[in-house]
């Protein structure tokens, strides 16, 4: 068992150790089927690549328990950001 999963701190991260099993599975699936690491890693190892990916916030398991990446959280952001209607400080 790594390191990094008998810590409390990456299961208080991703809110139990359910959602944690559920975001390692699904991360790895997806980085077997091609996507690249979102974290420098020198290893191969997935396992090591998805727990270090959970620990620098670069993904997250969302409302629909699906793998969100932090740049596609940073993109819904700026879309948002981009729909929002400016407001006039006067106006208040």
């Amino acid at each position: 068992m790594l390191e990094e999963l008998k810590e409390e701190e990456i299961v208080n991260k991703v809110g139990g150790r359910f959602k944690l099993s559920t975001l390692i599975q699904k991360r790895l699936v997806q980085l077997n089927q091609g996507s690249r690491a979102l974290v420098n890693a020198d290893t191969h190892d997935k396992m090591s690549i998805v727990l270090q990916e959970i620990m620098q916030d670069k993904i997250v398991l969302n409302m629909e328990n699906e793998v969100e990446t932090l740049q596609e959280l940073d993109l819904d952001a700026t879309i948002a950001a981009a729909e929002a209607p400016e407001l006039d400080m006067g106006d208040l």
